[in-house]
């Protein structure tokens, strides 16, 4: 077995640069501004453009996260959570509603890390492993809605389910392959990308597959500032986003402790709060240049452990390749173009990944009664916000509106409060306070 090196390694240049790639290949951050284009009814231009500007926020948030605030090898890409809260936002106000509530949200997230130091408290306080594990159930089984919603609602949904059907297929084979044998475990780092291309290949062969608008793309551009318009700060939209980003920072710090166990270096306090300051800024850059808000990624710690490299100077390198792969827009024209029925179909995969490692994280809870109930009852309140239907949505209140169109909010709101609320045996209590002593 490799053995990690340290996280302040000096690894030379090439190497961090290979390493690097290896990092961007095995990230899948197209698929969430692709998720969102769709939901927002966005043309090739639009989505092209979201997607460039995820990229270039991914480097820019990686290079100042790994360098100057948490200061450990964890890549930057958007995290799925906050979909149903920006489309519904950016339907109802425009996108730039959505990025005039980051702001203040950052802002706030900021003061939360340094200089208040308050962040470290809360998630020691209430977010509890059968908390977090829970919120990442509840992401995965609430988020796979939309994917068959993507296969299905369209004029040929019988040659969509063939083409999600060959992505979901190559991708679970990828990642198997990659995992049973040792010396294919490079599928499973391209598993993602190849199965966009066999789904596509798929897709050509019903005619599907338009990458026409590629040729139109530029080679190289430059950011601009506010390209989805002016800025709008609503009271409601601002409180809405407020409360998704809290979510995910319970989910980037469960991202942050499995990197903090494959690299065997301590999360204290101060990291914490490092990086919560690291993520408000992330959430500034995209508030100025548009794109899907970044958080920590998980898959990462995965490449870490295969590897057997910790070095920050590999994710920095990574951090580089994205934001030049984000300033070139036929790159992410291409991306652009790629047919929904393929996005779909790998996403729907994704979402149970997601669902199995908040099981993962919850497999040495004891499940008595009470626990049970703070695990099930949060995945049920969700699905039923997800099923909700719209004419009823609509009907509600403008910010209970939001939160229900996430279905996640709803969920990790149920999994904060009910383990509050539900009193816990004494055999419970006692070993809970040894685990802290």
């Amino acid at each position: 077995m490799k053995t990690i090196i340290n996280i302040d390694e000096k690894i030379s240049l090439p190497r961090a640069l290979s390493l690097g790639v290896q990092h961007v290949l095995a990230m899948d951050l197209y698929i969430v501004p692709i998720i969102l284009a769709g939901l927002l009814s966005l043309t090739v231009a639009d989505t092209s453009s979201l997607i460039q500007m995820t990229f270039v926020v991914a480097g820019l948030a990686t290079i100042v996260q790994s360098t100057h605030l948490l200061k450990m090898p964890v890549m930057q890409g958007p995290s799925y959570i906050p979909i149903g809260a920006i489309a519904a936002i950016g339907k109802t106000l425009g996108m730039g509603a959505v990025y005039g509530a980051l702001i203040p949200v950052a802002l706030f997230i900021a003061l939360l890390g340094k200089p208040f130091n308050l962040f470290s408290a809360i998630v020691r306080k209430l977010i509890p492993p059968i908390v977090g594990g829970t919120v990442i159930i509840v992401v995965g089984i609430s988020l796979l809605p939309i994917a068959f919603n993507g296969i299905y609602n369209s004029e040929q949904p019988s040659a969509n389910i063939v083409i999600a059907l060959a992505s979901m297929t190559s991708l679970s084979a990828f990642i198997l392959l990659g995992c049973l044998f040792k010396t294919l475990h490079w599928l499973r780092l391209v598993s993602v990308l190849g199965a966009i291309v066999i789904g596509t290949v798929t897709a050509s062969m019903y005619g599907m597959a338009d990458f026409s608008s590629v040729k139109e793309a530029a080679w190289f551009q430059l950011p601009s500032l506010l390209p989805f318009g002016e800025l709008v700060f609503d009271p409601i939209a601002i409180l809405t986003m407020l409360f998704i980003s809290v979510i995910v920072l319970v989910e980037t710090t469960g991202t942050w402790c499995a990197v903090s166990a494959v690299t065997n270096v301590q999360l204290t306090d101060d990291r914490l709060n490092r990086g919560a300051t690291g993520e408000a800024v992330g959430n500034l850059f995209c508030a100025a240049i548009g794109g899907s808000p970044v958080t920590g990624y998980s898959t990462n710690a995965g490449i870490i452990a295969v590897t057997g490299v910790a070095s920050r100077r590999a994710i920095i390198a990574g951090g580089f390749i994205l934001l030049l792969l984000g300033l070139m827009p036929k790159l992410t024209s291409i991306i652009a173009s790629i047919p929904h029925p393929v996005i779909s179909g790998i996403f729907a995969v994704i979402c149970v990944v997601i669902a199995m490692n908040g099981f993962r994280v919850i497999q040495n809870i004891q499940l008595n009664e009470r626990n049970m109930l703070v695990i099930g009852l949060p995945i049920m309140l969700s699905l039923g916000a997800v099923l909700m239907p719209r004419e009823l949505v609509y009907a509600l209140p403008q910010l209970l509106g939001y939160l229900v169109n996430s279905g996640i909010a709803i969920g990790a709101i149920a999994a904060v409060v009910l383990n509050f609320l539900l009193p816990v045996s004494q055999e419970e209590a006692v070993a809970t306070e040894s685990e802290h002593a």
